[in-house]
């Protein structure tokens, strides 16, 4: 049985299928970037799942990809956590955005990331390349989830919103300076409590003015900095993984119009994609006839 995981730090979607591709298990647990989350909550997201501590005995392949876990020593210590969990299983840990390249294509393309976090790299057809290595939520993270709720904090701090929406900003979260600050600088997952902002956005009856161009200057950015780093970019279609692409397509394609890119895949959820990806290319297609 092979177990996949499409992790991201908000939440992470796990997939059990037998030798043949069926589906046995299908289960979520929180975000496992180990990049944020410390190696004992690690181990407590992943033992508070009842799906998946039956079967930490079972599973002979787990292959995990991850936000996070595209540098050393944060790819280490996950791999450790899950090795020690799930005692047979021979275990790969990859980061999040070779999962959304196997969702969305075989052909050589710019794959990108817009959830929680952002990030991108150019596939050519065999092999990823990562130009600007991601340097998480302060730095980077153009157009992401944790990158708009900061937008909305600020605008409302420096009142550059709209009455109505300052109103009904204060209405639906808490705006204490002391709570803000005690989440983004002591809490654990900042980047999770930053985009949990961005839901006020996506969530609202209409995408008015001010939702419009917000989300547009972030896409702009992510354009700018995240896809034209790659002279590959004119030659290839763009595609887009994730809840923020999900649902910023117009203003996605608005932003790439002015470089003459062509748009190509936007996947919300990349992991049934790797399912089809697993049963295509890694699992033992040889049925009793």
């Amino acid at each position: 049985m092979t177990l996949i995981a499409d992790g991201g730090s908000t939440k992470c979607d796990w997939i059990l299928l037998d030798h043949q591709g069926e589906v046995l298990v299908r289960t979520r647990t929180r975000g496992l970037n180990p990049a944020v989350v410390s190696q004992d909550e690690l181990v407590a997201r992943l033992k508070e799942n009842a799906d998946l501590t039956a079967i930490f005995d079972t599973v002979e392949q787990l292959d995990f990809y991850g936000a996070g876990a595209g540098t050393k020593t944060p790819n280490e210590v996950l791999a450790k956590v899950l090795k020690s969990l799930f005692v047979k299983a021979q275990v790969t840990v990859n980061e999040d955005l070779l999962a959304a390249v196997y969702a969305a294509t075989t052909e050589p393309g710019i794959i990108c990331i817009l959830g929680t976090g952002s990030n991108s790299c150019y596939f050519d057809g065999e092999k990823i390349h990562s130009h600007v290595p991601s340097l998480g939520y302060i730095l980077m993270d153009e157009a992401s989830g944790n990158y708009f709720g900061k937008r909305l904090i600020r605008d409302y701090y420096y009142q550059k919103m709209p009455e109505p929406i300052m109103r009904a900003f204060e209405k639906r979260f808490d705006l204490d300076a002391d709570n803000i600050k005690l989440n983004v600088y002591q809490r654990p997952n900042p980047n999770t409590y930053l985009a949990s902002f961005a839901e006020f956005i996506f969530t609202a009856e209409e995408v008015n003015g001010y939702f419009w161009q917000l989300i547009s200057d972030g896409m702009k950015r992510f354009i700018e900095y995240r896809v034209l780093c790659y002279k590959e970019a004119q030659n290839v279609p763009i595609h887009f993984i994730g809840s923020i692409a999900h649902f910023s397509e117009e203003m996605i394609r608005n932003a790439m119009l002015p470089y003459h890119l062509t748009l190509g895949k936007i996947i919300r959820r990349p992991i049934d994609g790797l399912i089809e990806y697993y049963r295509t290319h890694r699992l033992n297609q040889n049925k009793p006839s």
